[in-house]
């Protein structure tokens, strides 16, 4: 049986702190797979690439040409079960400065999480569980995740995905093929859920900054016609 909306709304999670409540277009967290199979080399790359992603004009345009002008982004590691960080706490993308403090924050964000099992379940869960406590209420959130391999350890993917779906969250995805050739049709099947829910493909680590950017130019545009 999947999750309930009571189930994941009372799942544990750090507290947010009170901020001004301003709406935003969209809550987004960024699930980013830091287990076993991602060597360090490999993470610097993913690092890089998501930082890169926001330093990008174009991002930052669409991340402030909706109805509210601004989105909300939080980052989290996971790995094996019970293995996750709030690699990024929520913070608030209204302009070019706001776009950059995210940047240098991702890339100042240690790899805390112990690299074990891959745990896809469970970190949709831990994703989902987090959108719901963006300080900013939204009209869109989303889970932007992104990995190299199927979920090997802890609940089933799909039971992750359904908790998301419960609560009106879309997931998107996006596989790292280099070791897992059928990770894309993996994900498009277990993993990805809500209107417009795609999967980006990255043919190797080296690939990875360029398909992240595609996939964030996608995923913020859609707060636009949301």
């Amino acid at each position: 049986m999947p999750p309930t909306r009571r189930s994941l709304l009372a799942a544990p999670f750090l507290p947010v702190l009170p901020v001004e409540v301003v709406p935003v277009d969209l809550a987004l967290v960024l699930a980013v797979d830091v287990s076993a199979s991602v060597d360090y080399d490999e993470f610097g790359l993913m690092i890089a690439g998501y930082a890169a992603a926001f330093r990008d004009a174009d991002l930052v345009a669409r991340a402030t040409a909706g109805a509210q002008g601004a989105i909300a982004v939080a980052m989290l590691f996971w790995a094996g079960p019970g293995a996750r960080d709030l690699a990024i706490p929520w913070m608030r993308i209204a302009d070019q400065a706001g776009a950059e403090a995210v940047a240098a924050a991702i890339e100042a964000a240690p790899r805390t999480v112990r690299p074990g099992a891959t745990a896809l379940g469970e970190a949709l869960l831990a994703a989902a569980a987090l959108a719901m406590r963006s300080p900013w209420p939204a009209a869109r959130r989303v889970i932007d995740v992104s990995g190299d391999g199927p979920a090997n350890a802890g609940i089933v993917a799909t039971a992750g995905r359904d908790g998301a779906a419960t609560l009106g969250i879309t997931v998107n995805a996006l596989a790292i093929v280099h070791e897992e050739p059928e990770l894309e049709a993996y994900y498009a099947a277990e993993v990805i859920t809500g209107p417009g829910a795609f999967v980006q493909r990255a043919e190797n680590y080296e690939d990875f900054a360029e398909a992240i950017g595609r996939k964030l130019l996608r995923e913020v545009g859609g707060a636009l016609i949301a």
